[in-house]
């Protein structure tokens, strides 16, 4: 009751202004005034809005077969934000990355084609971009602070099947002696014969997956070096560095097909 008092007579008050003044005075003067109760909050000016439609796109796009849009956030750029920009474009990528995961949603169920799909992995890539900017913030300040990266402490540990993982560790309540169940859970050990014959066929699945790629590519810059003798053999090189190029390229069966040069 002693609230209702004090506004009553402030209310009337502005109902009598609001007629002679502007709205910017008349904000002024109601954040003035309110800001005088000790038990009344401050009025909010930000405007409800109870729709979805800020999950989709643009009416615009829609039927599309492409929508127009920019490259993503590089690291150089990214690299010269401030930590407040940085802060506000992360919830800008992940609004859009959310629009963008909705349209491509709402296509699949409408057996349509989404338009430029293109987007949503520029986007993705634009906040790892940002993740690692920050990141790398962060070392740097911790560094220099502390002469510790700050980040989490973590070893390359074998699992049960005797497969090698990157564990990252985080503190616990318990100690990790005296925790059981953690130690239940988390048993890096590994052997016997099952575990061993996994780890041979596994082993082997990798070295045969390894040298199927190999032999494509020596066998696609084969074919490259046969069709174009005046390629660029250094971006060539960068372009494939498992093989060596300038070995292939001393093979009769490549240096057969270049014409030969008639000595005047």
């Amino acid at each position: 009751m002693n609230i209702l008092r004090q506004i009553l007579p402030l209310s009337q008050q502005l109902s009598k202004c609001f007629s002679s003044v502007s709205t910017q005075q008349a904000y002024s003067l109601v954040q003035r005034n309110v800001m005088s109760l000790p038990s009344v909050r401050a009025i909010s000016t930000t405007m409800p809005r109870a729709e979805l439609m800020d999950f989709f796109d643009e009416k615009k796009n829609w039927g599309e077969q492409e929508v127009k849009h920019g490259r993503g956030w590089t690291k150089d750029d990214l690299r010269i934000k401030s930590n407040s920009d940085l802060h506000k474009l992360w919830f800008v990528l992940l609004k859009e990355r959310n629009m963008l995961l909705t349209m491509e949603h709402e296509c699949k169920e409408k057996m349509e084609l989404f338009p430029s799909p293109e987007r949503l992995d520029k986007v993705k890539e634009s906040m790892e971009n940002l993740e690692e900017v920050v990141r790398e913030r962060n070392r740097a300040y911790y560094e220099l602070e502390t002469g510790q990266t700050g980040e989490r402490p973590g070893k390359v540990v074998p699992n049960e099947l005797g497969i090698r993982f990157y564990y990252r560790a985080f503190e616990h309540v318990i100690p990790k002696f005296a925790n059981r169940k953690w130690n239940e859970r988390h048993k890096f050990t590994f052997g016997g014969t099952a575990v061993r014959k996994f780890l041979h066929l596994y082993r082997e699945r990798l070295y045969n997956e390894k040298r199927k790629l190999r032999n494509r590519e020596r066998n696609e810059v084969v074919h490259l070096l046969r069709r174009f003798p005046n390629i660029d053999r250094e971006t060539l090189a960068q372009r494939f560095p498992s093989v060596d190029v300038e070995k292939l390229y001393k093979l009769d069966k490549i240096r057969m097909n270049q014409p030969i040069k008639s000595s005047s």
